[in-house]
């Protein structure tokens, strides 16, 4: 399921970087305070500067959206195989030629034997 850059528009890449913040959010180490230990939500989402990226791609500036769009094509190769898949999974996103002959998002036709 690799996404290549080139399919990604403002569209898709504000959905998934929405969604990457979401994955690495549900990330949990633990910390002690006090003497207590409690978790904690992860903070690589902010590290990787992912609220820039999704304001810029929410931006009404069509220049900012596009910064934004290459932000997050720089950031997408360097995240894990796992992570890109559990985001592509959670926004729907499915590649056409991966899918059984039954599956109606497949949208093949069936092949024509020349011979009938």
């Amino acid at each position: 399921m690799l996404l290549e850059l080139e399919t990604f528009t403002v569209e898709t890449a504000l959905d998934a970087a929405t969604e990457l913040r979401k994955v690495l959010a549900a990330r949990t180490h633990r910390r002690k305070v006090m003497g207590q230990e409690v978790v904690v939500p992860g903070q690589l989402g902010e590290a990787l500067q992912l609220p820039r990226i999704i304001n810029r791609l929410q931006s009404k500036q069509q220049k900012q959206r596009d910064l934004g769009l290459e932000d997050f094509q720089e950031l997408w190769p360097t995240l894990s195989p796992q992570t890109r898949e559990r985001v592509l999974e959670a926004i729907g996103w499915y590649d056409p030629k991966e899918l059984d002959w039954d599956d109606k998002r497949s949208n093949r036709r069936p092949l024509v034997d020349p011979d009938s």
